[in-house]
């Protein structure tokens, strides 16, 4: 099958509190076809990974929302091996130009 992790569990530098419940801890599940269809749900681009990502976390969308800055991006970067095959390949190719672009000496 696969040898990406079923569930990432991700530890929030600074918790989530949305309605009731306080969120410190996030739990995603690999990516379902459902939660593309979560995408759909809702309009605007990065809303639209929001709403990936909360389908995934199991959580409702405000909670993904209401993330502080860092820990939005530690949860999108630690979440990609869950994404299948096609986003890990991009991001690690992604990846490979970025530090190939930092090495690469200027000209200056």
């Amino acid at each position: 099958m696969t040898d990406s992790p079923k569930t990432i569990t991700v530890t929030l530098a600074e918790p989530v509190k949305a309605g009731k419940e306080t969120y410190e801890k996030l739990t995603f599940r690999r990516r379902k076809a459902k939660d593309l269809v979560a995408m759909d749900l809702v309009k605007g681009e990065l809303r639209k990974h929001m709403a990936m990502l909360a389908s995934m976390g199991g959580v409702p969308l405000p909670v993904i929302e209401e993330l502080d800055g860092d820990d939005y991006e530690t949860v999108s970067r630690e979440t990609i091996p869950l994404m299948g095959k096609s986003v890990a390949t991009a991001m690690a190719t992604a990846g490979a130009k970025e530090t190939e672009a930092e090495t690469v000496p200027s000209d200056e």
